[in-house]
């Protein structure tokens, strides 16, 4: 047995069984990839995978046993490379941030400022991602730290701190018949077209909750991914704007009011979230500490040490 074995029964099962995928993503030949399964297969005695002539189906339940077994010795193997670098440059390195745009654009800037500013020598990617993608980047362990509003929480693989908490605010250009509505309805926001978030972005589900709470249907007239987008249209008085509270800035949304509806929308909560068993080099845990104090190197530790029974991914 060896890691090239581990790597590809991974990869086969990663490329949905799919050998010649798996031969491609390994830069190796589709009969390589099939003699190592074989070759595994004859070692260990038991076949590891649900074949239909050539083709592979899916796992027997020896092979559901030991990917999770593999996907484990994958990770403590990059973790070990992560450790040997975090002793060798220790200032040194990449960290990639996946986060949604909402949290890239408003709740960001002065954490990833202070950080360069920390660690200049460490390359910062800030991938913007639906909150489903950060999820994937997370288990696939091409993001180090996911922020998000929402998917995280509810990932068993993951560990999710509560980052901060928010409501949606509503905005209008400067003279809206809403002003006059004081205080702020939903009946009364339910009358005029809609612009918010895209489903499945930044509370967008919350919002959708509260009005079918109160019987009311939204006329939304166009959705998208940011606010910037948002405040674009309510400006050219296309719709009322949906949006995050934080997204709201009088000084540079001149052109816009904010409605009080603090009364109006539940709380929100951004998570900061981490794979299970992912080690983290030391500047990772700065960079969560930046933006959270309370959130200290020994709690983040002991929340995503891996919990018995939970299958982690590569």
């Amino acid at each position: 047995m060896n890691f090239q074995q581990l790597r590809i029964i991974h990869e086969t099962v990663r490329q949905n069984y799919n050998l010649t995928e798996a031969a491609n993503a390994l830069f190796t030949s589709q009969s390589g990839v099939s003699k190592h399964i074989k070759d595994l297969e004859d070692e260990l005695g038991v076949e590891l995978f649900v074949r239909k002539g050539k083709r592979l189906l899916g796992l027997t339940n020896p092979g559901k046993e030991l990917i999770e077994i593999v996907e484990r010795i994958l990770l403590d193997a990059k973790n070990v490379k992560r450790l040997a670098e975090q002793f060798s440059k220790r200032d040194k390195g990449r960290l990639t941030i996946a986060t949604t745009h909402t949290q890239a654009q408003y709740a960001l800037p002065t954490v990833v400022t202070q950080f360069k500013k920390t660690f200049p020598q460490v390359h910062l990617v800030l991938h913007q991602a639906s909150p489903g993608e950060i999820v994937s980047m997370l288990l696939d362990g091409v993001a180090d730290i996911g922020i998000a509003t929402e998917a995280l929480e509810s990932v068993a693989e993951l560990a999710s701190f509560p980052y901060y908490s928010w409501h949606h605010a509503v905005i209008v250009p400067p003279g809206h018949p809403l002003e006059a509505i004081q205080p702020l309805t939903l009946e009364g926001i339910a009358e005029f077209p809609i612009i918010t978030y895209h489903e499945g972005f930044t509370g967008r589900a919350g919002i959708d909750q509260t009005f079918a709470g109160a019987g009311l249907v939204l006329d939304i007239a166009m959705s998208a991914l940011d606010a910037d987008v948002i405040k674009t249209y309510v400006e050219l008085g296309l719709g009322v704007g949906l949006v995050a509270s934080m997204a709201f800035n009088p000084v540079r949304d001149t052109r816009l009011t904010l409605l009080d509806s603090s009364h109006l929308f539940g709380q929100n909560i951004t998570h900061i979230s981490i794979r299970r068993g992912h080690y983290l080099r030391g500047y990772a845990y700065r960079f969560i500490e930046l933006c959270l104090p309370s959130l200290t190197e020994a709690a983040i530790r002991a929340g995503v040490r891996p919990r018995a029974g939970v299958e982690l991914g590569d």
